[in-house]
């Protein structure tokens, strides 16, 4: 009886504790870190998020930016911080399921060192081609690629990217042969191609959105499953006759491994309340991403499922970075 007691006593205390430190979190500013230099995308998506972030949570929340090796030199500041919670990373496709394909000696990996808190967005992208090529829409295109191959060029943002793994699953979906022009980052590829040095290029919505209505480029198709608000008039690639291809980058927050189950909660259930405010929403979307929460476990699910698909795909192009 007395040994009944004890445990009862103990688990009530655990209880306890658990309440206690879910209630204390957090208990000062919480450090978003981005691997990537501010002005870009991953920046604008973060910013968008922090200030109402901060209203739910009680604490400031801050913007810390540790660029380098594609996203890796900010996953080893998270990997190595605290696990209480007030250091979290925003990551990408990129950071979260390309790198650990693509490097072969990656210092961190996603689902050991780090633990899934939410993801916040989608991102899909537009298939892209110089006005002077001759097609249309993507059939027309797909007609014209196949009749030359190895001729057509598709630009990237750099070896091992979404913006050219995008192109060689649609390479792979088609059986098209097109030859990869890797670039050092985005600018200068969208750059040749408006100058038509390449005639293909996979861009996200936004740059892809306002220069395809100036007329500087043309968009064929968008790669997610619907098409985008931002590009009401261009169908998708699944309506585009290419069955079953929605291939979409995705953002999301991660902590150090061993950060407790219920802080982890209290994030990501905060991360819900924001992007269920419609002003974050609104704004979203016409960064041209979507809202696409997910919770802690079923984001953890997904990233499962996602690190096969994307470490297939940098298989089959061949990228290899060290």
């Amino acid at each position: 009886m007395k040994l009944l007691r004890t445990c009862i006593t103990l688990a009530a205390g655990l209880t306890l504790a658990a309440a206690v430190h879910a209630q204390a979190f957090p208990s000062k500013p919480v450090r978003i870190v981005v691997g990537f230099p501010a002005g870009g995308p991953l920046d604008q998506h973060a910013r968008l998020l922090s200030d109402k972030l901060q209203t739910v949570l009680g604490q400031p929340v801050v913007m810390d930016y540790k660029a380098g090796a594609g996203g890796t030199v900010g996953a080893q500041e998270v990997m190595r911080a605290p696990p209480d919670g007030h250091t979290i990373m925003l990551a990408n496709t990129g950071v979260m399921v390309i790198n650990p394909a693509l490097y072969s000696r990656l210092p961190y990996a996603t689902l050991k060192d780090f633990v899934p808190v939410a993801r916040t967005a989608m991102q899909p992208l537009a298939l892209l081609v110089n006005p002077s090529v001759p097609a249309k829409n993507l059939q027309e295109f797909m007609a014209y690629a196949k009749s030359r191959p190895g001729q057509v060029n598709f630009g990237s943002a750099g070896n091992g990217g979404i913006s050219h793994l995008v192109p060689e699953m649609f390479k792979t979906a088609t059986g098209l042969f097109m030859v990869h022009i890797p670039y050092r980052g985005s600018a200068p590829a969208f750059t040749d191609l408006m100058g038509g040095q390449v005639q293909f290029m996979a861009e996200s919505i936004p740059q892809a959105a306002s220069y395809h209505k100036q007329g500087k480029v043309r968009a064929l198709a968008v790669t997610s499953k619907e098409r985008n608000p931002a590009l009401p008039e261009v169908p998708t690639v699944i309506e585009s006759g290419i069955k079953g291809f929605e291939v979409v980058g995705f953002y999301g927050f991660l902590a150090p491994a061993g950060t407790p189950k219920d802080v982890v909660n209290k994030l990501s259930d905060a991360f819900g309340q924001v992007l269920q405010m419609p002003d974050v929403r609104n704004r979203m979307v016409s960064q041209g991403a979507d809202p696409a929460f997910l919770g802690a476990d079923d984001f953890a699910k997904f990233l499962a499922a996602e690190m096969p698909r994307w470490a297939d795909a940098v298989k089959k192009s061949g990228a290899k970075m060290d």
